[in-house]
């Protein structure tokens, strides 16, 4: 969807979240409100604290995947002002691959996504060597 074909003073995030009330089932609905609520307030009063955060803590154990991508996705389209993004999976190392949201044209775009990648792998290795030195230094290693 084009902007030009947003309703008037209709914010993209309100639009989507619109077809996705149309299309999801109520219950599933609800449940993704319920995820995005805070993120969706802590955005419209700019106090979201980084861009880069996880839809896993211990209040969402259980929580199908479906709707932890819809919930990226919304907060996604909420942060960039764009319904075009995508939820992709990447190969970073042996473990699990890991979720990302991306725009479209990204998402096509294998150079990119490879170095998307390139820079997760990246934070990761300073993850660890920062969770060393903090062990070492007695310092909680809970970054």
């Amino acid at each position: 969807m084009n902007e030009p074909e947003l309703p008037p003073d209709g914010r993209p995030v309100d639009v989507y979240l619109d077809l996705l009330r149309i299309r999801m089932a109520s219950e599933d609905y609800e449940l993704l409100l319920s995820v995005v609520r805070p993120a969706l307030r802590a955005i419209d009063e700019h106090q979201l604290p980084a861009l880069d955060f996880a839809l896993e803590d211990s209040r969402q154990d259980g929580l199908p995947q479906e709707i932890r991508d819809e919930a990226a996705l919304v907060i996604a389209t909420a942060v960039t002002g764009r319904m075009d993004n995508k939820v992709i999976e990447l190969h970073v190392d042996d473990s699990s691959p890991i979720r990302v949201v991306t725009d479209a044209e990204t998402a096509s775009d294998p150079v990119r996504l490879g170095e998307i990648a390139d820079y997760i792998r990246e934070r990761r290795q300073l993850d660890d060597e920062l969770r060393g030195i903090a062990e070492v230094s007695g310092l909680p290693t809970d970054l």
